[in-house]
């Protein structure tokens, strides 16, 4: 085989496998300022990914399914500028579990990662609500994206603990799929290719991203005038998103792939 046909060829699952495990080890001993930096910024891009999502279903009169696909498409944006700008998600570092199950880095560089970037990633989001609030989008088609945005945060508010939690673990299941995927991939093409049908997929159908949230929810929360409800509803939602998101990155895709390919070397 060429030079040439190695480099186009995807990476096989047992090498992605090694990458990522790999991968977890370099995140786990970055240093804390890259750490942070990177999850703002990632936080900040997973925003902008919400926000397109916002707006292209506002007034949407294409029906329900191609509406909710048209927008995962929109909010696949965030999640390439992530992939592609190589920053730092709350939600896809639950991979490092394939390190850490090999003995490759230890508990405390795991929980140490998770902190950091789950803060930077708040700082980021928190910072987008801020300043998409002040440049006043929520106006656009006559106050209608405004009112979008209330009825995300609303609905998101108003689930129950075994749907939040269960469909937290479903939309990180797809989330580290997309990621692992485009680790099989060597070009910028590749990889977004890669993480679009799993992401837009998690979107269409309604899964919960942690990270997602604390733009959803905020902002919607912001522009709703914030009351006691709904407020303690979307604290509930971020506690419960965030530990179905660990389940279903680290033991559905994490954990699984590890018993299939690394579990001989650990």
């Amino acid at each position: 085989m060429s030079d040439e046909n190695l480099y186009l060829d995807a990476y096989q699952p047992q090498q992605i496998a090694r990458r990522v495990a790999s991968m977890g080890v370099a995140k786990a001993e970055a240093n804390t300022l890259t750490l942070l930096v990177l999850a703002v910024l990632a936080g900040a891009f997973m925003s902008l990914g919400a926000l397109f999502f916002t707006l292209i279903i506002t007034n949407s009169n294409l029906g329900f399914g191609i509406t909710r696909l048209l927008g995962g498409l929109g909010f696949c944006t965030g999640v390439a500028l992530v992939v592609i700008g190589g920053a730092e998600v709350f939600t896809s570092n639950n991979l490092l579990a394939m390190a850490w199950a090999s003995k490759l880095i230890s508990t405390k560089q795991v929980l140490r990662n998770w902190l950091l970037v789950y803060l930077g990633n708040t700082i980021g989001c928190l910072g987008m609500v801020a300043l998409v609030w002040w440049s006043d989008i929520g106006s656009l088609a006559s106050g209608a994206v405004a009112t979008t945005s209330i009825e995300i945060a609303t609905e998101k508010a108003n689930l129950s603990a075994g749907a939040a939690f269960a469909r937290g673990i479903l939309c990180n299941t797809l989330v580290c799929l997309a990621v692992w995927l485009s680790m099989g991939g060597h070009t910028v093409t590749d990889k977004i290719l890669a993480i679009l049908l799993p992401i837009s997929a998690f979107i269409a159908i309604g899964f919960e991203h942690a990270i997602a949230n604390w733009f959803f929810l905020p902002y919607g929360i912001l522009l709703a005038e914030p009351n006691s409800v709904l407020l303690a509803g979307a604290a509930h939602n971020l506690i419960v998103v965030s530990a179905g998101n660990i389940v279903g990155g680290t033991l559905l895709v994490a954990g699984v792939y590890w018993l299939a390919y690394l579990r001989e070397t650990a």
